[in-house]
């Protein structure tokens, strides 16, 4: 029986599933695979998959597809392509001290900082936030140059949220704790109609100008312990709220992210991913 080699790493907790294109020849789609490998009950268990793929290293060395739990494709991960980027290195298919990933949202620019037995950090510079309604999208009337403090309606209450698209759309309410329901309210928010593509959500409470607390809803996945663009979404919208300063340690339950929006307007987030494990899959 044919089997897909792949690894399983994880960011913070935030957990995924990678292997080569090349190697899942004669597999399900992409998508179908996502949710059969992706399950924790039945499968091997995951946050979603980083399908790598090799290219001619004229605009980028690889590119990166990210498929979510439930076969819906993600134009960005910073977690997911984090995990994708520390393969290559931990597999030897990569040397050098930076990579070009492509993703579904732009080149995004990775390097090594430390490598610790199986444990890889990295910075990773990841563009400029987009702020208009139109490019997070979000369908409102008339269209907004930034999205600060939208209302909404939900089956829980009236709540107040700003979004930002930083590689994936994504949704921040910010509270004093996270008390509330808010998995329930992240449900009903990533799904609402005025978000065309869904939305990811980040509840954020921030402690000082240096520092906040986030939990995580994501599109197609649900609560996750960390996320890369959550992080960074949730440390764009402190500093352009003027809650905080351009450089933010993002907490999460999986760990700290650390998020530095720069004058140039560029994003650069610090992580780490370690293996989880090895294994193979049959197809």
């Amino acid at each position: 029986m044919p089997t897909l080699p792949f690894s399983k790493f994880h960011g913070f907790g935030n957990d995924y599933i990678v292997f080569d294109r090349s190697s899942a020849k004669g597999a399900a789609t992409l998508p179908e695979l996502a949710i059969t490998m992706c399950d924790r009950h039945t499968g091997a268990g995951s946050d979603g998959l980083a399908v790598l793929e090799q290219l001619d290293g004229r605009v980028a060395d690889y590119s990166c597809e990210i498929v979510n739990p439930d076969g819906s494709f993600a134009s960005f991960s910073g977690n997911g392509t984090r995990c994708a980027v520390a393969h290559l290195y931990h597999s030897g298919a990569w040397t050098d001290e930076t990579l070009r990933l492509k993703t579904r949202s732009g080149v995004k620019i990775y390097k090594l900082l430390q490598q610790s037995g199986a444990e890889f950090k990295f910075d990773a510079e990841i563009g400029a936030p987009k702020f208009r309604s139109k490019d997070i999208p979000l369908i409102l009337s008339p269209e907004r140059q930034a999205v600060v403090n939208e209302p909404v309606a939900l089956a829980g209450g009236q709540y107040t949220f700003s979004a930002v698209n930083v590689g994936n759309p994504v949704a921040a309410i910010f509270m004093d704790s996270f008390d509330l329901d808010w998995r329930q309210i992240g449900r009903e928010l990533e799904k609402h109609a005025m978000f065309p593509e869904r939305t990811n959500v980040v509840f954020v409470s921030v402690r000082d100008r240096e520092n906040i607390d986030v939990r995580i809803w994501e599109r197609g996945a649900g609560e996750t312990a960390a996320s890369g663009t959550c992080a960074t979404a949730a440390a764009v919208l402190s500093s352009f709220l003027l809650k905080t300063g351009r450089e933010v340690h993002v907490h999460s339950p999986g760990g700290t992210t650390d998020v530095v929006w720069r004058e140039d307007d560029q994003i650069v987030i610090t992580g780490s991913s370690r293996l989880a494990y090895t294994g193979e899959w049959p197809l």
